[in-house]
């Protein structure tokens, strides 16, 4: 159930990932703190771990030698992230430029202000 959960996570981010260009600091880090528990270290390390290549290799190394990435995770929201960026860049092709200018700002606010208010 756990990988299952995973995998919709990468989902999630992979869909806003081609919808809007975003997914590790703005989806991944808020779920894995928020509903997976992990530190905010923790939920970095992972995160840059999932998006190695070519992104982040040197510091999700860094993080994994600190022993702050959960590679449990890694495969199984990285599967996710790949289908789900390709449902999500294929979905937002037909949505105007303005919308999604909105969208993209409600969703940044929203998570703004989860991580201020939230634990």
């Amino acid at each position: 159930m756990t990988q299952t959960l995973y995998i919709i996570l990468g989902m999630v981010a992979g869909i806003c990932g081609g919808m809007f260009g975003i997914g590790g600091a703005t989806i991944l880090v808020p779920a894995m703190v928020y509903i997976f528990g992990l530190t905010q270290h923790q939920a970095q390390g992972t995160t840059l771990a999932i998006m190695v290549p070519p992104i982040g290799l040197l510091a999700a190394l860094r993080y994994y030698y600190s022993g702050n990435v959960k590679l449990g995770m890694v495969l199984f929201v990285c599967l996710g992230f790949f289908i789900g960026g390709l449902i999500g860049a294929q979905f937002v092709q037909n949505i105007p430029d303005a919308f999604l200018k909105k969208l993209f700002g409600f969703f940044l606010l929203f998570v703004a202000v989860r991580m201020i208010i939230g634990k």
